[in-house]
């Protein structure tokens, strides 16, 4: 494959996918390939770059990662230590330790409560939703995706460091890659608009604001190019490691699998997952995916062959698109580890009834009820998708309208109480709520 064939292949899958524009960067056999296509923002005119910038969504973590285990090979805090030997207004630090925060097991909650958050005072917020009464599960126990943890890892660094997020991600990080910093907030002359492509209306619909809040900055907010990704990535390469600005000492923990003996894995999310990155297939890949206001980014390099494959999109249909392209690359002989929960699905089944009710984590509800035969997904009392049942309590989800998306998720068995006890979706792990009836009747 050459710099035409890559540039012919993202113009045909942005077609395919509705995305108006993208860039794609690919590090291969010691090679660099690049290719950009698009709009930044649809019908405007303005080209997509190699310089544009995209909002990065969840893939800003591995960026926090990298700053806290600066700090860790600095002597400046234990990844093992109870973290409110560093942090006091952290309740839960008590039992919750940084391996736990940068590996999703410290039991906290998915999403961050929105009272408050407005505000931007890190700290604050902190003290008042981050208690021991307030983790969703056992620290340690189980591994569940959450942005709250990453908020606590942001105010550890700016506790630690005395700067602010912005400023710490940008000197040890941003700054050494010559990387500009860039937060995604509003489109503008070098972020791009996201877009939300509707499949049931066949319509594109721009979205030139980001809606995260600075309180959730460590988890989200930095907007990047392709070619940044890639210059990042290769820091991480057995061959590179030693040429950037962290040493070993920072980088090579970070790609250990960090979930042995944990009960619940990230099914759906990856096979594995590390200090910051989620680990794919055998382990030897790793990377992380992320999404913004209709934008979606996706990032894996092989540590075996020295491979890099970054893609930016700007809209929700990137999922899609990645996707496509994993498996055209593949093809061309280019291939990264990737999570294939649905491969091994095995044929559809009859619903297991017992599965109907709520399942919570924190202040997010997961409600399962039957509509028309079918067992239907709702999310904050909203219907958000329709689920299909495989074996061993697996199912896939396909969500209602908009791109039409699917997602693969579970149940899993508590065998103390010989019941469906939790709920699995989008990495977010979440327990049956008490006193729900789970009867064939139930709507849920």
């Amino acid at each position: 494959m050459n710099a035409d064939d890559l540039s012919t292949l993202l113009t045909d899958l942005t077609r395919c996918h509705a995305v108006p524009g993208a860039q794609l960067a690919v590090r291969w056999r010691g090679r660099t390939l690049t290719a950009v296509t698009g709009e930044h923002l649809l019908g405007s005119g303005r080209a997509v770059t190699s310089r544009s910038a995209f909002p990065m969504g969840s893939i800003t973590k591995p960026f926090t990662a990298v700053v806290a285990m600066e700090l860790v090979a600095a002597g400046d805090v234990d990844l093992d230590v109870p973290l409110a030997a560093y942090l006091p207004v952290f309740g839960a630090g008590r039992v919750v330790t940084l391996r736990q925060l940068l590996s999703h097991t410290a039991g906290l909650a998915g999403n961050v409560r929105e009272e408050g958050a407005g505000e931007g005072d890190r700290a604050r917020w902190v003290a008042r939703n981050c208690r021991e009464a307030d983790l969703a599960h056992p620290p340690g126990t189980v591994f569940s995706y959450s942005n709250v943890g990453y908020v606590v890892v942001g105010l550890l660094i700016e506790e630690i460091t005395g700067m602010s997020w912005e400023e710490a991600v940008d000197v040890f990080v941003l700054d050494p890659l010559g990387i500009p910093a860039r937060l995604d907030g509003r489109a503008g002359p070098q972020v791009v608009a996201g877009h939300a492509v509707s499949a049931t209306r066949g319509k594109v619909f721009p979205v030139v604001e980001q809606n995260l809040p600075p309180l959730e900055a460590p988890n989200g907010a930095l907007a990047l190019s392709a070619e940044e990704l890639l210059s990042f990535a290769r820091l991480f390469l057995t061959d590179d490691r030693t040429k950037g600005p962290f040493g070993p000492e920072t980088t090579r923990p970070m790609l250990g699998d960090q979930l042995h003996g944990i009960s619940a894995g990230p099914f759906g999310l990856a096979d594995g997952w590390g200090l910051g990155w989620a680990l794919y297939g055998d382990g030897r890949t790793a990377g992380h995916d992320g999404t913004g206001e209709g934008t979606s980014c996706h990032l894996r390099f092989d540590l075996a062959t020295d491979t890099v494959v970054a893609l930016t999109t700007n809209a929700n249909t990137g999922q899609a698109m990645w996707s496509a392209l994993v498996e055209r690359l593949r093809a061309a002989g280019i291939v990264v580890g990737e999570h294939h929960p649905d491969r091994d699905l095995g044929p559809e089944v009859t619903a297991h009834w017992d599965v109907l009710g709520a399942f919570v984590n924190d202040e997010a509800v997961f409600e399962i009820g039957v509509d028309e035969g079918r067992l239907l997904l709702s999310i904050g009392g909203r219907p958000y998708g329709a689920l299909t049942c495989h074996e061993d309590l697996r199912f896939t989800m396909r969500e209602l309208g908009g791109a039409s998306q699917t997602h693969t998720g579970r149940f899993l068995l508590d065998p103390a109480k010989e019941r469906v006890e939790f709920l699995q979706i989008s990495g977010r792990l979440a327990r049956r709520r008490d006193g729900v009836d789970s009867d064939r009747g139930s709507t849920g």
